[in-house]
């Protein structure tokens, strides 16, 4: 079968299509970390974070540098012998709307004063975004393409209780929908294996996002990595693992329950490999997707099949 959201062997709708349709060519990220935190880490609504969440997630050149020389650093980083690329600014450490206006007007000039950043994609959650962000968020939409992560992780609020996310699902869900209206473009994200949860659980927190209909899904791998929480819970009280099969299998049969025009922004994760503990079998990226790849041929899946 050929996938009508794919130019390639792929069953699903990737980053890379979307880009290459609506931008002509590859589009990369440049990471920043803004200096933020989250209302989990710094007592509002709890401490310490996401018991896996290690400095804000993701990779940074050097968060002690200013936005702009961050980006700066990651356009050099990502550029090689002369080319030229298109970029999407990517505050991503931490939650990038837990500011004042001003700073978060400031974060946004800062980024839209190069001329190849092409739009702008801030990680956050649900319940930092008042009338005036939204307000804000808006019009700077006029200006370039933004888009809004939100971290869901999983709909279960036993789950969400455990990795002190600090948040329901209904609370999320509430905030979530009324964000939609205003037009701007949302990710969400979900982690697989996160502990104590079930394959059926996992394919529910799929099944669920699908009816929130994000235009971007993120599908991550639980890792667990030294100097977090977790990393002590499972040292402590190891628990079940999802292995590379399962995981494999689980991907491919979530993607059944997302309609095709949501860009599948991710089906797997990328941790710090010198500080992994677990999964081994996740530092080998290539191997998962082409396994998701292979199983969702063999198996003639295809995303959005069980809608």
């Amino acid at each position: 079968m050929k996938f009508i959201y794919s130019n390639d062997n792929k069953r699903y709708h990737t980053l890379s299509f979307y880009n290459n349709q609506k931008y002509g060519e590859k589009v990369l990220k440049a990471s920043i970390n803004a200096g933020l935190t989250c209302p989990n880490i710094d007592g509002k609504l709890g401490v310490g974070g996401c018991i896996y969440c290690e400095g804000g997630s993701g990779y940074f050149t050097n968060k002690n540098l200013s936005i702009k020389e961050q980006i700066s650093a990651e356009i050099k980083r990502q550029t090689k012998n002369g080319e030229t690329h298109k970029f999407i600014a990517y505050f991503q450490a931490n939650t990038n709307t837990y500011t004042d206006i001003k700073t978060l007007r400031k974060m946004a000039d800062d980024a839209l004063s190069f001329e190849n950043i092409v739009g702008i994609t801030f990680s956050t959650r649900t319940d930092c975004l008042d009338d005036e962000k939204v307000a804000f968020l808006q019009e700077l939409n006029q200006k370039t393409d933004v888009c809004v992560e939100f971290g869901l992780q999983s709909i279960h609020n036993k789950t969400l209780e455990f990795i002190n996310r600090c948040q329901t699902f209904e609370g999320f869900e509430k905030e979530y929908l009324n964000f939609k209206k205003s037009g701007i473009r949302t990710c969400i994200h979900i982690i697989n294996g996160l502990p104590y949860e079930s394959y059926d659980m996992m394919i529910k927190t799929a099944k669920k996002v699908g009816e929130l209909n994000p235009d971007g899904l993120k599908i991550h791998s639980l890792h667990i990595t030294k100097g977090t929480k977790l990393a002590s819970i499972y040292e402590n009280k190891p628990f079940d693992l999802l292995d590379k099969q399962t995981y494999i299998k689980l991907v491919a049969n979530q993607l059944t329950f997302i309609a095709p025009e949501v860009v599948i922004e991710r089906v797997t994760g990328d941790g710090d490999k010198s500080k992994l503990i677990a999964p081994n079998w996740s530092k080998d990226k290539i191997s998962v997707l082409g396994g998701i790849d292979k199983f969702m041929k063999e198996n003639d899946l295809f995303q959005g099949k069980n809608l």
